[in-house]
């Protein structure tokens, strides 16, 4: 695993310590520490890290509602360190967004794996929410095209393979993008 910048939120000191001391010596670099999910927060858009392992009870604002705020602005994987394994607690702490989950004490031949999961994790949902705003850009692109084909063929008296090429000429012609020209021509069109 290469060296992670980690952001540690917990109320009780001795476990940040111990959670930091077993971090650095495995060569992570603890960039923020916080006691409470409102600091969390703050320290957590303010450097960015690869990782947050957060407790889930504490003052302000708990680990879960803290984990859900971070998930939701898609700024790190959020690991959740818990003393408690209650069913209940389980349930909150999944509908957070948390990627993993470890129940206190936290024990090195625990912990590294976890924080692989949640990164492995937290990747996959990157990887899978890009590919899909792709398909969604891809499909306005058709949608945009298919209007502009209309318009010409309306206008020109063109087939289908006739309109689209032109715009494709067009396209390379002034050295933009075909939804680009696509777009011009429907708002040229609804202009009128």
């Amino acid at each position: 695993m290469q060296p992670l910048r980690i952001v540690i939120a917990d109320n009780e000191s001795i476990i940040r310590m111990d959670l930091k001391e077993l971090l650095e010596e495995a060569g992570h670099t603890v960039v923020g520490e916080a006691s409470d999910g409102v600091k969390a927060i703050e320290l957590t858009r303010r450097h960015r890290p690869d990782l947050v392992v957060m407790d889930i009870k504490m003052p302000e604002m708990d680990g879960i509602t803290a984990a859900k705020i971070i998930s939701n602005e898609k700024i790190a994987p959020v690991l959740l360190l818990t003393a408690f394994s209650q069913k209940e607690i389980v349930e909150k702490a999944k509908d957070s967004g948390v990627l993993a989950y470890l129940v206190k004490p936290v024990k090195e031949a625990n912990l590294f794996p976890a924080i692989e999961i949640a990164l492995s994790r937290f990747q996959e949902f990157a990887d899978l929410e890009r590919e899909l705003e792709e398909v969604k850009n891809s499909l306005e692109t058709r949608k945009i095209l298919d209007r502009a084909k209309g318009i010409l063929m309306d206008a020109y008296s063109l087939s289908e393979s006739e309109a689209y090429r032109r715009i494709q000429q067009y396209s390379m012609s002034k050295r933009k993008s075909i939804r680009e020209v696509a777009e011009a021509i429907v708002e040229a069109a609804t202009k009128k």
